[in-house]
């Protein structure tokens, strides 16, 4: 008997369309057919909501170092694992399997909370050979997702950075960071806090299918205004750019620069290990028609691979149609004003935290 696979359905308010098996597993199945109703089955089950499940964890370190030279900071920290945004090109899905959990369906249901993350910042701050550097908040997983509202993981880190005078950035797609102006504005007013909000296209429609829990495109905008109008230096990613997919970048950073924003970046999709099948799907779910000329065009862009991680090509690509990208993204943003002025965060504010519960004098 020849097997029937069972096509694949796409779920309301999620990117993802499985729970793809990830690269350390030994086994893999797929569903098919059997001739007796599965296939029905299968779509009906598809129809019924996925419920996002919090896990929480004890962490013995949250200040992540790096020393890659296409990265424009060398410290991170990330409060959650996995994202209920649910974005399918997100390069941090991989990060699951180390979990034993899929970079599908898992990574935006099943996420991590890092409970203790603002103690344990706050031990890394003190130490005697602790020097400060700029902390990017929220590089791989969203730090103001649905969970921040309730969790407050991310506001307790930035009350500690308050504490101590230091200096960060953080980037996200949430609206929920107006939640923490009390703090991030007055920091801003000393040089100790920016903020960049993605915005990877102004298309509503298709921000919902590649983003799908995270904010629209107009809220994101609204968002920009609000911190620009607190004085909050604000900028703008419109990553990842996607050949035949995203396609208004010079629409973004006018809008963008309108609300206020006054820097801006991109990168290019970037589809390492489980991100290049889980992408492959989506594309053949909402766009078959392209879907060939889309991965042709990626390929193009990583030496007829779907991805390369080579430092010097991994954020931008290269060839034509990676060249293509960044002369319209330098075109843009010397028009309309972006990345002419940038105020450098204040390193030499720092003060070591007192011993927890230790009040100060000053």
């Amino acid at each position: 008997m020849s097997d029937a696979f069972i096509p694949l359905h796409a779920l309301k308010g999620r990117g993802a369309a499985t729970r793809l098996a990830h690269r350390f597993e030994r086994d893999v199945r797929d569903a098919y057919d059997d001739g007796w109703g599965t296939l029905d089955e299968t779509a009906a089950d598809a129809l019924l909501p996925l419920q996002t499940e919090v896990r929480f964890e004890d962490v013995k370190s949250v200040l992540s170092e790096n020393d890659s030279p296409d990265i424009p900071f060398d410290r991170s920290l990330n409060p959650y694992r996995g994202c209920e945004h649910g974005c399918i090109y997100c390069f941090a899905r991989p990060t699951h399997s180390y979990l034993n959990l899929s970079p599908g369906l898992d990574f935006e249901t099943k996420l991590i909370a890092k409970r203790n993350v603002a103690e344990v910042l706050r031990a890394e701050l003190g130490r005697k050979n602790y020097r400060p550097s700029q902390i990017a908040i929220g590089t791989a997983t969203d730090c103001y997702q649905p969970i921040e509202r309730e969790l407050r993981l991310t506001r307790a880190v930035i009350e500690v950075l308050r504490e101590t005078r230091h200096p960060f950035g953080l980037v996200t797609k949430s609206s929920a960071v107006e939640h923490d102006l009390d703090l991030i504005a007055p920091m801003a007013a000393q040089h100790l806090a920016a903020v960049y909000v993605t915005v990877t296209t102004l298309d509503g429609e298709l921000a919902r299918k590649l983003e799908p829990r995270a904010a629209s495109p107009q809220r994101r905008l609204r968002t920009i205004r609000t911190l620009a109008e607190a004085g909050v230096p604000v900028g703008v990613s419109v990553a990842p750019q996607i050949p035949f997919i995203t396609d208004d970048m010079e629409k973004v950073l006018e809008a963008a620069w309108e609300a206020g924003a006054r820097c801006a970046f991109y990168t290019v999709v970037r589809l390492p290990w489980e991100v290049a099948p889980l992408f492959k799907q989506w594309l053949e779910l909402h766009y078959p028609d392209r879907a060939a000329r889309v991965m042709a065009r990626i390929r193009e862009m990583r030496g007829g691979k779907d991805y390369d991680a080579d430092f010097a090509t991994r954020m931008k690509g290269s060839g034509l149609w990676a060249d293509l990208i960044r002369q319209r993204f330098e075109k843009a943003t010397n028009r309309i004003g972006f990345n002419r002025q940038r105020i450098p965060l204040d390193l030499g504010a720092f003060r070591p935290p007192g011993a927890a519960g230790q009040g100060s004098l000053f």
